[in-house]
């Protein structure tokens, strides 16, 4: 059962709220309870709002030791309650109002009294459609560590008929595995597809977009590559900081370069 985040007072709490660790060290100070937790893992947790670390005047992700705290009753209620990030979201908001833990006390709820534990009460039983691996359609079911989907639960979850998805595979936005199948990883990108599909854009207009992401990636990649191949400890940390950042960066600068040229499209 996990235990409620950040409870300490005075001195306590506000080391406990020092932002000192980088991810690599948020993710050895878990890897002991949750062996298959990755960075791009704490990186979704942070992207759906569970867990907000501060950022050094270079971009760094630090976090504190309540951001570990929450983060480790996030990989709790999920592994041992089988709860979808959407409620675990809605029992930390209401933990960080001071308020009773939405359905606490119902089977589908843990109960994260500080410092208690509960045993296997408030566990649904894993035959339950709230137990289990996330529904394919689910927000979940895009995060960079669940498992392939095949064909026809991949295009279900994007939101594209089949024909649409071969087109995908075809013009290149996506590429199945030998089985077949899709990483769920790439959800994002079927997404979007099958959402410009609907205003008439078609997978084969979106080459361009393929090819613009291919041209920034070796920019990218020019400069995390030295840092990767560094002899620091925490290199493959550094390196996948990096990484995310000049992605966000590379990503907001393509949106406010279309943006203003859409722009001009309403001027009179």
């Amino acid at each position: 059962m996990p235990g409620a985040p950040a409870g300490t007072s005075g001195d306590g709490a506000a080391d406990a709220r020092s932002p000192r660790l980088t991810i690599g060290a948020v993710l050895g100070a878990l890897r002991d309870d949750f062996p298959d937790v990755t960075i791009s893992k704490i990186r979704f947790l942070e992207s759906e709002g569970l867990v907000s670390p501060q950022r050094t005047p270079s971009g760094y992700r630090k976090f504190c030791r309540a951001d570990v705290d929450r983060l480790r009753y996030v990989l709790t209620a999920q592994r041992d309650h089988y709860l979808p990030l959407r409620v675990i979201k809605e029992h930390l908001d209401a933990l960080d109002r001071g308020l009773p833990v939405p359905g606490a006390g119902s089977p589908a709820a843990p109960a994260p009294a500080a410092g208690g534990a509960h045993g296997d009460a408030g566990r649904p039983d894993p035959a339950s459609p709230e137990a289990g691996s996330p529904d394919p359609a689910s927000p979940e079911a895009g995060s960079p560590d669940a498992g392939p989907l095949d064909a026809a639960d991949f295009a279900r979850a994007a939101g594209l008929d089949p024909r649409q998805l071969a087109d995908c595979v075809q013009f290149g936005l996506l590429a199945p595995d030998a089985d077949g199948r899709h990483p769920a990883g790439d959800l994002p990108i079927a997404r979007a597809a099958a959402g410009l599909a609907r205003h008439g854009i078609e997978p084969r207009h979106l080459r361009v977009f393929r090819t613009g992401a291919e041209r920034e990636a070796g920019l990218v990649e020019q400069l995390v590559v030295p840092v990767l191949r560094s002899r620091a400890e925490d290199a493959r940390a550094r390196a996948t900081e990096k990484l995310a950042e000049l992605s966000a960066l590379s990503a907001q600068l393509h949106r406010a370069l279309l943006e203003a040229r859409l722009r001009d499209v309403l001027r009179p």
